[in-house]
């Protein structure tokens, strides 16, 4: 499932789930060690643990950051999965 993202440097996250288990993410654009660090942390992870660890984390004076955004990219693949 591609995502837009809102409000951050990375314009698009790239996720793949099993079932409740994130299987892939990658992100277009962004701090891109960073990213990928994030991504890698991730993969494997339960989608409701993910989405409780991230939601909320802001990016300086933004109300949103790239690990949030991948929390609402982790939901929108769920429901589109379901």
């Amino acid at each position: 499932m591609i995502y837009k993202t809102k409000g951050t440097c990375s314009t698009q996250i790239d996720i793949e789930l099993n079932g409740d288990t994130i299987g892939a993410v990658k992100f277009t654009n962004g701090c891109n060690g960073n990213l990928q660090g994030i991504s890698k942390l991730v993969e494997g992870m339960k989608c409701e643990d993910a989405i409780a660890k991230l939601r909320g984390i802001k990016c300086g004076f933004k109300n949103t950051s790239c690990p949030d955004q991948l929390s609402y990219a982790i939901e929108e693949a769920m429901r589109q999965n379901a």
